[in-house]
């Protein structure tokens, strides 16, 4: 395998010439955060600039690399950056040397003798121009072998190698394999967790490091990152690893609707590709249509994930208290068949606030599975370990739409093969929030049952647990009641998960998402190690994840079995980054998290079936209906204000 090998921050290695240039004015400033979306926490510190010598001797580095930036703009003033180089102490040892300008490389070659630094020549965008040879880079592209002469290597935006198109992947150049001819080692800069990727990354960061390494064509020699834990990790835990690599950690990979970062949610594809990503469990939230249908769907409200509000079934709205303050359009108005003839819509929970937006080529594909679907797609599957079906509204569906869930499901599954989980290897699992509702299914089936905490919570009471053991084999929890976060910040760690596995309880941990948005500053913007904290450090048994990939490669990751960890595989520490925060720059205290009491967990038992008067299904509202008094109905008015938000996301999908 090539050797790789990874380096820092290029801010800072340009920072390093300034102090040189202009000494007496820069110890009075201070460094502060240099992209505006990060956070501005650490702007108060009054964090010194540093030298060269300063990080050579506090940091004692293995590898120095200094890039040189502006040398004929800095000649043009009477300052050299040679003398400078040439003039620090043995102490500094300078290990590469990089620069986007011919001139200085070629000039500054021979200076230091054998024993001096590896030169790289750093390309800029294509249509810059370089000072010196006033040619642009990309017409130095074609002239490797001249660079070769002055140069053992290049520094080249990561776009020179894997270009894009409206944000997607196009074939990768022969850019490292043409280098790599020549003699030239190959760097590829421009990475960072936080900022805009190829969507083919699913807002993976680490995925996006391996794609120059592990694609089957070639594979860059080192990488410039703002980010240096993820490279780190990317290059010794997760390189070549292979299809076939062992499990090194054992925990749950659950998905939530399926691949539902990639695809929409609850459909075919959404399935396919958990499965093919890794998942253990595959999952599907239980809807139920108006004839009677179980299908999966993570809302009983089909304005969330479906074109309904753009379909001839809008005028089904109805307002349901017990779901919702407001008005929807719900599964159990429409039959099945109805149903399949809505498109499915991703979710991007981030568009609004930070419009980030998933695989828009595929925001509508796929179909809406059946329960009877879902379960046979899963039975047929090699490597899934078993199902969860989630249940919810068990309680409204009984008593005012004459619809039994448990009934429905406890028959597909019998139909499916999968009764009481005696006849297939697969495990079944039924999650709620409700304790009547897995009640219910204890005395009906002998099926795992998992208890979903809805609330965030920062403990819970020994007797609340005992109650649960009555009726649950497992339990959800939010990933703030296991980390809780205050401003984007972990403020620590509760002792919530040891406490229910000690009495024998598993833990799953929902939600995880990719978009480094979702995840505390605390984690890097890294969804691999948000995950870490969550498995190595708080222990969990399983992740619930709208990107079973991330989650599943984790699990395969060679570092794992090391003695001693390496620091880009430990665990952060909870509330680590306030430790370091200015005192003016701390979240504001907020109110503990409430505890998890008995009272939480009692329900009545599920009413009896109530069976609903029957009603004409109504039909489909043409475009231009009208009132009995030629005025458009006023019903569509109001239905259309109350779905404005919902309409407006999908026309921006």
């Amino acid at each position: 395998m090539k050797k790789h090998r990874f380096f820092g921050f290029d801010v800072v290695v340009i920072s390093y010439l300034v102090v040189f240039l202009f000494t007496n004015i820069l110890p009075n400033c201070a460094v502060i955060r240099g992209i505006l979306s990060r956070s501005d926490a650490f702007d108060n510190n009054q964090y010194a600039i540093s030298t060269v010598q300063d990080i050579a001797m506090e940091l004692k580095p293995k590898s120095f690399w200094l890039n040189v930036q502006h040398d004929a703009f800095y000649g043009q003033h009477n300052l050299s950056i040679s003398k400078f180089l040439l003039s620090l102490p043995k102490t500094v040892t300078i290990n590469y040397l990089s620069s986007p300008e011919v001139t200085f490389l070629q000039s500054i070659g021979g200076r230091f003798g054998k024993a001096g630094p590896k030169f790289v020549f750093r390309f800029l965008e294509k249509d810059d121009v370089e000072v010196s040879t006033n040619q642009t880079y990309g017409t130095l592209l074609g002239n490797l072998t001249f660079i070769k002469t002055f140069a053992s290597g290049v520094l080249v935006p990561k776009s020179y190698i894997w270009p894009l198109e409206d944000q997607y992947l196009s074939p990768h150049t022969s850019f490292v394999q043409d280098a790599h001819k020549a003699g030239l080692e190959v760097y590829a800069s421009g990475f960072a967790n936080d900022l805009d990727m190829a969507y083919n990354y699913s807002f993976d960061p680490l995925a996006e490091y391996l794609s120059f390494m592990d694609n089957g064509d070639f594979s860059v020699d080192g990488f410039l990152s703002d980010f240096p834990l993820t490279a780190s990790s990317a290059v010794d835990c997760f390189s070549h690893l292979g299809s076939n690599a062992s499990t090194q950690v054992d925990f749950l990979v659950i998905s939530k609707n399926g691949a539902s970062g990639d695809y929409p949610g609850c459909t075919d594809l959404a399935y396919s590709k958990a499965i093919k990503d890794g998942a253990d469990i595959i999952d599907c939230s239980v809807q139920m249509s108006l004839d009677g249908i179980p299908f999966c769907l993570n809302s009983a409200d089909l304005g969330e994930s479906t074109n309904i509000v753009q379909s001839p079934f809008r005028n089904r709205s109805s307002t349901v208290p017990e779901i919702a303050p407001l008005g929807g359009l719900y599964s159990f108005s429409l039959t099945w068949s109805e149903i399949q003839t809505l498109r499915p819509a991703i979710t991007n929970p981030y568009n609004r606030d930070f419009n980030l937006f998933r695989n828009p080529k595929e925001r509508s594909s796929g179909k809406l599975v059946s329960l009877s679907d879902f379960l046979n797609l899963a039975k047929n599957s090699t490597s899934l370990a078993g199902v969860l079906i989630s249940v919810e509204n068990a309680a409204y569906l009984r008593e005012k739409q004459g619809l039994d869930v448990v009934k429905a499901i406890l028959d597909t599954l019998t139909k499916a093969g999968y009764s009481n989980a005696t006849t297939t290897t697969k495990k079944v699992m039924i999650q709620s929030t409700n304790s009547s509702v897995l009640v219910d299914f204890k005395k009906q089936s002998r099926y795992e049952t998992v208890y979903q905490v809805e609330e965030t919570i920062r403990d819970i009471l020994d007797s609340a647990i005992e109650d649960i053991k009555k009726f649950a084999d497992a339990v959800v929890v939010r990933k703030n009641s296991v980390f809780p976060v205050s401003q984007s910040f972990t403020t620590g760690q509760t002792n919530l998960v040891e406490r229910l596995q000690r009495f024998q309880l598993p833990v799953y941990v929902e939600l995880f998402r990719n978009e480094f948005v979702s995840q505390p500053w605390d984690f890097l913007s890294d969804a691999t190690v948000e995950i870490n904290s969550h498995v190595t450090g708080a222990g969990i048994n399983g992740t619930i994840t709208e990107f079973p990939l991330t989650a599943a490669r984790y699990k395969r990751n060679r570092c794992l079995t090391r003695k001693d960890l390496p620091p880009y595989m430990s665990p952060v520490q909870p509330a680590g980054l306030l430790s370091i925060m200015s005192p003016t720059s701390l979240p504001p205290a907020e109110a503990p998290n409430p505890v998890f009491t008995d009272a939480d967990v009692t329900e009545p038992p599920l009413p009896p079936v109530i069976a609903k008067a029957p009603t004409s299904s109504p039909g489909p509202l043409s475009t231009d209906e009208k009132a009995p008094n030629g005025q458009p109905r006023v019903a569509l008015s109001l239905l259309l204000s109350a779905f404005a938000m919902v309409l407006a996301s999908l026309l921006l999908l």
